[in-house]
Formats: C-alpha cells, structure tokens, sequence
C-alpha cells in the first residue's frame, strides 16, 4: 500500500496486521483519483470508514486543505495515526461511529465512502449525508462497494453521477447541485 501521488508519491503506508481492515487496492484508488484529481486540491475532506487513512493521506499528498478522517476503530485509528505521523502531515483523527459523526453538520467538499461491504452502512451514509446536507456546492462523493451492490438514489439537490466496476469493486460518484 503506497502514495500514489503528490509530495509523498511512492511513501508506503502501515497496513493492518489483519483483515478486519480492507485497505483498498492500488488500481482501485489510482482510479478514484482519476475521477476526482481536479478536486482534491484545497478542499475539504471526509475520509469516513478511514480504515488505514489511505485515501485521505492521498488528498493530503495532493493538496488537500485538510481531512478529517472517522473510524470506530480503535486499531484503525492508530494505523491512521502511525501512517499520517510518517508522512508528516497533521490532520483531524476521530474515534466514532462514522454514521453519528455525520449528524454533526460540518460542511466538506469531497467526501469518501469505503464502509465494510457486507453492511449496509454506505446506504446509511448517503441517507444521512442528504438528509444533513453536508457537501458543498458542487461537491463530490465517491463511494467504493461490491460490483453487485445496487447504489441508491439521493435526494435533491443530491443526484448520482456515474458508476464505474473494476473487478470485483464499484466506484459510484455522486454530486450536489448548486445553489441558484
């Protein structure tokens, strides 16, 4: 598992020493960065189910503002800690229940979903994140889950953008219209 791009292109990150973490795979994150490079750069982040804290150490590698990244974890959180400590970057770190979190309000401009595949947590996720409404205008959210697993509809002003499959995984994008 390594930094795909930015200040800390090739840096390798701390991996869990078992799998109730899923790190996602490099092809897989060098493809959701492909989809949103022009919008990591001095934006806001939520790397929600952080896992390891790849994804939002990527951002942070390519410039992002700042992330905060949420785990229940207790064992992620300290991956995450460990992994943003050798990369040197400083960032918000929260220990809770990633969907209680959201309820808090605060405002982000992308925002990464990559809950355990065999629950129904990113559902709950966008559910929560419409009803909240906390992306920005023109903001993103990219959620990573199972091929199989059929991606709901949100609510205006919330409306999925596209769907990509990479093997076994899925990539769906969703976005926010703007204010008029």
């Amino acid at each position: 598992m390594r930094i795909i791009s930015g200040t800390k292109r090739g840096k390798k990150l701390k991996e869990p020493d078992n799998y109730d973490i899923r790190p996602t795979t490099d092809m897989v994150k060098e493809s959701m960065f492909n989809i949103v490079q022009f919008d990591v750069e001095g934006r806001r982040v939520l790397d929600l189910f952080a896992g390891t804290g790849q994804l939002g150490i990527e951002c942070l590698s390519r410039g992002a503002k700042e992330v905060t990244f949420v785990d229940q974890s207790r064992e992620a959180i300290a991956i995450v800690k460990q992994n943003l400590k050798s990369c040197g970057f400083e960032a918000r770190v929260v220990q809770s229940d990633s969907i209680a979190f959201l309820g808090r309000g605060a405002k982000f401009d992308l925002i990464l979903l990559d809950p355990p595949y065999a629950t129904n947590l990113i559902d709950k996720a966008l559910q929560i994140i419409n009803s909240v409404d906390i992306l920005t205008e023109s903001g993103i959210i990219v959620c990573e889950s199972g091929r199989e697993k059929p991606m709901p509809e949100m609510n205006m002003p919330y409306f999925k953008c596209k769907e990509y499959n990479y093997g076994k995984v899925k990539l769906t994008t969703y976005s926010r219209e703007t204010d008029k």
